[in-house]
């Protein structure tokens, strides 16, 4: 049940007096207190509460608290008691599928990506500079090397098992193949 915890000097508002405040508390299901102010209009009108101002463990340490609010502190809480805080509320996001999309085909070798170089016109200047460069790049740049320029007809997770040496192997050899074509 809730209870005045104490009242304070009436509130003058423009030379007059507005309200008269009180610190009212109420016991909460877990044992603790909860506390907030009430502004009951001197001339009659309608009474204000404030959102809960704060929680203490007890009863004695709700009225505690409530001893030592200053004038300052109800003008605000009487600011938050005419202006409370309005929160909008958000409608749940709701999914646009009841599925997820079918599952790809085929996830074995996907498109070939962009090259980091042209491995025919390095190896048309010289294959050991052709191995050279092949040799400071990573395994899947060789990877994407080889797919990009057709060097092997293996699919792209076998080449990605496949060791540096053998990929710059693979990427030597096809590109004597189509050198030799041209």
């Amino acid at each position: 049940m809730a209870e005045v915890l104490a009242r304070f000097s009436p509130l003058i508002r423009d030379g007059a007096l507005a309200f008269q405040a009180q610190a009212c508390g109420a016991p909460m299901s877990d044992g603790r207190w909860t506390a907030w102010i009430e502004f009951i209009p001197v001339d009659g009108g309608q009474a204000l509460r404030s959102p809960r101002e704060t929680t203490q463990p007890n009863r004695t340490d709700a009225k505690y608290w409530a001893t030592g609010l200053t004038p300052v502190y109800l003008e605000g809480a009487l600011q938050r008691a005419q202006n409370p805080v309005v929160r909008k509320r958000r409608e749940p996001a709701k999914p646009a599928f009841d599925q997820p999309a079918e599952d790809l085909v085929d996830v074995d070798d996907p498109p070939p990506a962009d090259a980091i170089l042209d491995p025919v016109a390095i190896y048309q200047k010289s294959e050991g500079l052709l191995r050279q460069q092949l040799a400071a790049l990573s395994n899947w740049h060789l990877v994407n090397i080889i797919r990009a320029y057709g060097l092997s007809e293996e699919p792209g997770p076998a080449l990605s098992q496949l060791s540096a040496p053998a990929l710059i192997a693979r990427i030597v050899a096809g590109c004597e193949r189509l050198s030799n074509r041209r």
